[in-house]
């Protein structure tokens, strides 16, 4: 008995689903191409491979004069650089539009909820469930909405060795092991290593500047911390080399802390 098969009229090819997309923004300071290649040919080089093969929105909206876009685009491809978009106006958009990129509005994603540290002088308790109004007596006042819980961290129990990536997006990071040279962590929120951290280290990779890095011993080949960075080239100071230490911002500077320093 033969049988045969019958397609759905209405069954459809694709389906269209929203998405949330990570990508690096590139602020451009300048309109001179070769200015804008060699600054990009040494960022790249300083981060290894910590920015390959992400999708890139060009930020123009600093430039008033027009630029090379072919070539800026050719530029970002052969570093594995993926442009997706670009913020521009008037004639810098028009001629990027005609290279193939579309305007790209960079609103801010919705911020990590804040954490807030326990006051010292007093110990946290869980409130007593509130007993049951009695009958006939009104019905308590509806109590306003707990806030969104955060994700919980990505751990990671194991040594990440060269040529490893993690990535923790909307939490924090915890490794337990080593973060080998070659090996990368990056994390939306902070990032823990409870081990030596040799590798690349990113923290608030989508723009949370209060993000921090912590390790038991620092030495490693690149720290950052919302898109600001410092390459380790040579060995630390004594009080930081192979210490426990903190990573943070400092405005626009990446702050280096031994963790057995008190700082005011």
């Amino acid at each position: 008995m033969s049988k045969s098969t019958t397609k759905h009229k209405g069954a459809a090819a694709l389906d269209f689903k929203s998405a949330a997309l990570y990508a690096v923004r590139i602020v451009l300071h300048s309109d001179d191409l070769g200015q804008l290649q060699a600054a990009l040919d040494q960022r790249m080089n300083d981060a290894g491979s910590f920015f390959e093969n992400e999708p890139v929105v060009i930020d123009a909206s600093n430039l008033e004069s027009s630029i090379d876009w072919p070539a800026l685009l050719q530029s970002l491809r052969e570093h594995r650089l993926h442009p997706i978009g670009v913020v521009a106006q008037g004639a810098l958009l028009e001629a990027a539009r005609a290279c193939g990129l579309p305007e790209v509005d960079l609103s801010s994603p919705p911020a990590r909820p804040a954490s807030t540290p326990a006051p010292e002088s007093e110990v946290p308790v869980v409130a007593p469930t509130a007993p049951s109004p009695e009958p006939g007596t009104p019905a308590a006042v509806e109590a306003p909405p707990s806030p969104a819980i955060a994700p919980a961290a990505m751990v990671i129990n194991r040594q990440l060795r060269s040529g490893q990536r993690i990535y923790a997006r909307d939490t924090d990071l915890i490794v337990i092991g080593v973060v080998s040279q070659g090996a990368e962590v990056i994390a939306d929120g902070n990032i823990h290593i409870y081990g030596p951290l040799r590798g690349k280290a990113m923290a608030g990779a989508r723009g949370d500047t209060s993000a921090r890095i912590f390790t038991t011993q620092l030495d490693p080949e690149l720290v950052a911390i919302a898109g600001v960075y410092r390459v380790i080239e040579t060995k630390l100071e004594q009080e930081l080399h192979n210490q426990a230490a903190i990573v943070q911002l400092d405005g626009e500077t990446l702050q280096i802390t031994a963790l057995n320093t008190k700082t005011q």
